[in-house]
């Protein structure tokens, strides 16, 4: 459940609620460093629930390309363009954090010649 968004983690949860599998969750933790996940109580489910939930993610992935595509094809697409046309300030001021990072990182290497 490690970087899911909220909607697709319910549709897990009531996919596998409805299809009478019990399972419990681990939280990712006060710091975040747990990895939070969906486990299930009877591994003899594993092979059902894994294949449930590879159906779903066919259908959620599906439902997510055509919506590209819609928005793409109706211009409304956000590119990388309109997100910095939004906000040039945060553009500039992460590709400046971008740059300093990339000298300070080369900086030692390209005096290790002299």
């Amino acid at each position: 459940m490690n970087g899911v968004p909220d909607d697709e983690a319910e549709e897990v949860r009531m996919l596998l609620t409805s299809s009478a599998i019990d399972f419990y969750e681990t939280p990712a933790g006060n710091w975040g460093i747990s990895s939070p996940a969906v486990w299930l109580k009877d591994e003899s489910e594993l092979d059902r629930a894994r294949s449930l939930i590879d159906v779903y993610e066919c259908e959620r992935q599906a439902k997510a390309r055509e919506q590209y595509a819609q928005l793409e094809k109706a211009g409304k697409q956000r590119t990388v363009v309109d997100v910095i046309k939004d906000n040039p300030l945060r553009f500039i001021i992460y590709l400046a954090a971008i740059v300093v990072i990339v000298y300070l990182s080369t900086k030692p290497f390209m005096d290790f010649g002299k």
